[in-house]
C-alpha cells in the first residue's frame, strides 16, 4: 500500500490561460507608435486563443512526436510523404487564419509589415517550427509576384488564409506553402559552389521549363508544395520554382533521403534531397539566381529577429511568473533584491529587442524614405547577428531563474533553450550577417551616414557618445574593419537599441537600459544593474502584466 510521505507545496502552477497581447506593454504600444493600431483587437482575440492551455500544449506535443518520414506506401511505390502530429496543422491553421504568411502583400496598408510582425512575434512564443513555412511562404511571395504568367495560377492560393494539408498537385489544393532550397553539402553559405544542375527542356529562358538534378542539404520543408531552388545553368546559377507534384499530376522526382535529427526546431521537418530530372520553373534571370533569392533573404532574416524577440520575450515571462510564485529564503523570488536585479535586466533586454524588430518591420512600410531603407538594409542583418545571437545566453539565464525544474524536458524552459540557436544559423550564421553588415555600408554610405546623424543628433548624451564612438570604428581600413566586423557590428545595433530606448521607452527604463550598454560592450552577465530595487520591481511589474 502507498501512503503519503509528504505535502507537494511551493510548486510553481503552469503559465497558461493569459493574453500574450495585452499582458505585453511594449508590444501594444509599439502597434500605435508605428501606424498599425487597427489589428489590435485580432490581435487581443488572437493572443488570448495562443496564450490558452490548449494551444499551448500543442508547442509541447509537436516537439514530442515528431515528423515522421516514409519514403514509399506500403506496394512499394515512392511517396516521400512527411507525417506529423495533428497538432502541426492546428498550428499552421492558426498562423494561416492571421494571415502571417501574406497580409502586408494581399491587404497593403499603413502598418501593414509592424501588425504582421506582432502576430509573428506572438506565435513564436507558442511553437517555433511552424514558423519556418510560414516564413518562405511569406519572402517568396514578392519574388513570384514578378513571375507574371506562374503567380496567376498560384496567387490566390497563396493569399488564402485556410490551411490546405492535403498533399496533392497544386492546381487542386485551396492554399499552398513555399520552402527553399538553397545549400548544398560542400557548400553551405557558400553557395557559388552548388552543383545541382538545370538543363532547359523547352526555349530556355525565364518562365520555361527545366529539369534539375543534383542535391540539397538543407531542404526546409519537404511537405511544402514548391520550393524556390538554386542550380546551375550555363550562365550560372538561376532559381527554379521546383513543385512536388509536376503538372500532369505525376510525382515530381524530388526525392527526400532522410530527415535532418536537429538539436531543436523538431516540429519542423528538415530534410536532405535529391533532384533526378525534377521539373522546374526558373523564377528571375537565367544566371542571376542568388540576387533573386536574396530578396526573400532579407525578409526571412527579419523573421529571425522576430522569432528570437519572440523566445526571449516567453522565456522573460515564464521566468516572471516563476519568481512570483516560487518562495525561497522567506519570501518570494520576485521580492528577492539580487533576482530583481536579473529580472530586471532580463525585461530591458527582451524590451530592446521588441523595439528593434518592430523598427525593423516599420522600416519595410516606408520603402520610399531613404533612412528608413538603411534601416533595412543594414540594421536588419545586424539585428539578426546580435538578437538571434543573444537569444542563446538569455534563454540560459531565464532556465536558471527556475532552477532544476528548468532543466527538465517536462517543462518548457529546455525546448525554449533548445530552440534558441538555429535562427543565429539558419540563413547565414553570426560571421556571414557581419560581412553582410560592412558589404551593406559600403553600398549605402550615404544610408550609413543619414543613420550615423540620426543618432548624433538624438537628445540622449548617451546615444551620442555611442554614435562618435562607432563612427571611429568606421574609419578603419577594410582589413581592420573585416577583423572587427562583430565589434561594429555589436556597437551598431546597440546604438541603435540605445537610441529607441532613449526615444521611446519611460525614463527609468531608458535610463537602466542606457546605464549597462552606453559603452556599447554587453559582455557581462544580466544582474549586474545598478538601480534601485523599487525601480527593478517596476521594470519587472510592466514588462508582464498579468
Amino acid at each position: 500500500m502507498q501512503w503519503q510521505t509528504h505535502e507537494i507545496s511551493n510548486q510553481v502552477p503552469d503559465l497558461e490561460e493569459y493574453n500574450i497581447f495585452t499582458s505585453d506593454t511594449v508590444l501594444k504600444t509599439g502597434l500605435t507608435l508605428y501606424q498599425a493600431d487597427w489589428h489590435q483587437s485580432s490581435l487581443t482575440q488572437a493572443g488570448q486563443e495562443l496564450g490558452s492551455r490548449e494551444v499551448l500544449e500543442l508547442g509541447a506535443l509537436v516537439n514530442t512526436h515528431l515528423p515522421e518520414l516514409h519514403t514509399h506506401d506500403r506496394q512499394g511505390r515512392r511517396i516521400d510523404k512527411v507525417d506529423f502530429h495533428p497538432g502541426w496543422h492546428q498550428l499552421l491553421s492558426l498562423l494561416r487564419r492571421q494571415d502571417v504568411h501574406a497580409s502586408p502583400w494581399s491587404k497593403p496598408q499603413a502598418g501593414a509589415h509592424v501588425a504582421r510582425a506582432a502576430a509573428y512575434f506572438m506565435q513564436s512564443q507558442v511553437e517555433s517550427g511552424s514558423l519556418c513555412p510560414t516564413t518562405m511562404t511569406f519572402a517568396s511571395i514578392p519574388v513570384l509576384q514578378k513571375e507574371e504568367q506562374l503567380f496567376a495560377g498560384i496567387r490566390d492560393k497563396l493569399y488564402s488564409c485556410q490551411h490546405d494539408p492535403r498533399d496533392l498537385p497544386i492546381s487542386q489544393k485551396t492554399s499552398i506553402l513555399i520552402g527553399m532550397g538553397m545549400t548544398e553539402k560542400q557548400g553551405g553559405s557558400d553557395v557559388r559552389t552548388n552543383t545541382t544542375t538545370a538543363r532547359s527542356t523547352g526555349s530556355g529562358g525565364r518562365g520555361t521549363e527545366y529539369a534539375l538534378t543534383g542535391h540539397k542539404w538543407f531542404f526546409s520543408a519537404p511537405m511544402c508544395d514548391a520550393h524556390l531552388v538554386l542550380a546551375n545553368t550555363e550562365a550560372g546559377l538561376s532559381c527554379f520554382f521546383v513543385p512536388r507534384w509536376r503538372p500532369e499530376g505525376s510525382k515530381n522526382t524530388v526525392m527526400v533521403q532522410r530527415l535532418k535529427d536537429k538539436l531543436g526546431n523538431k516540429s519542423n521537418s528538415s530534410s536532405e534531397v535529391e533532384f533526378q530530372d525534377a521539373y522546374g520553373i526558373m523564377v528571375g534571370v537565367e544566371g542571376r539566381g542568388i540576387p533573386t533569392i536574396i530578396e526573400m533573404a532579407g525578409l526571412t532574416r527579419l523573421d529571425c529577429v522576430i522569432g528570437s524577440a519572440g523566445l526571449m520575450r516567453h522565456a522573460l515571462v515564464q521566468a516572471i511568473h516563476h519568481a512570483r510564485h516560487r518562495q525561497a529564503f522567506g519570501k518570494k523570488l520576485a521580492e528577492q533584491p539580487l533576482m530583481r536585479n536579473v529580472l530586471a535586466d532580463l525585461a530591458l533586454e527582451s524590451e530592446a529587442a521588441t523595439r528593434l524588430m518592430l523598427h525593423l518591420a516599420a522600416a519595410l512600410d516606408a520603402p520610399d524614405d531613404a533612412l528608413q531603407r538603411a534601416w533595412k538594409r543594414i540594421m536588419t542583418p545586424a539585428a539578426k547577428f546580435w538578437i538571434c545571437k543573444r537569444a542563446l545566453e538569455f534563454t540560459g539565464e531565464c532556465m536558471e531563474v527556475w532552477g532544476g525544474n528548468g532543466y527538465v524536458e517536462t517543462g518548457p524552459m529546455a525546448r525554449l533553450y533548445r530552440e534558441a540557436p538555429v535562427n543565429s544559423i539558419w540563413e547565414g550564421s553570426g560571421n556571414v550577417m557581419c560581412l553582410d553588415v560592412l558589404r551593406a555600408m559600403e553600398r549605402d554610405p550615404e544610408g550609413m551616414q543619414l543613420l550615423l546623424a540620426s543618432w548624433e543628433n538624438a537628445a540622449s548624451t548617451e546615444v551620442r557618445h555611442m554614435a562618435q564612438d562607432l563612427h571611429l570604428d568606421l574609419l578603419a581600413p577594410a582589413g581592420q574593419k573585416e577583423m572587427n566586423a562583430r565589434r561594429i557590428t555589436q556597437k551598431l545595433v546597440l546604438t541603435a537599441q540605445a537610441y529607441l530606448m532613449s526615444t521611446y521607452a519611460e525614463t527609468e527604463i531608458a535610463s537602466a537600459f542606457l546605464s549597462t550598454r552606453a559603452d556599447g560592450h554587453a559582455g557581462r552577465v544580466y544582474g549586474s544593474l545598478n538601480i534601485a530595487p523599487d525601480i527593478a520591481g517596476n521594470i519587472i511589474e510592466r514588462a508582464f502584466m498579468n
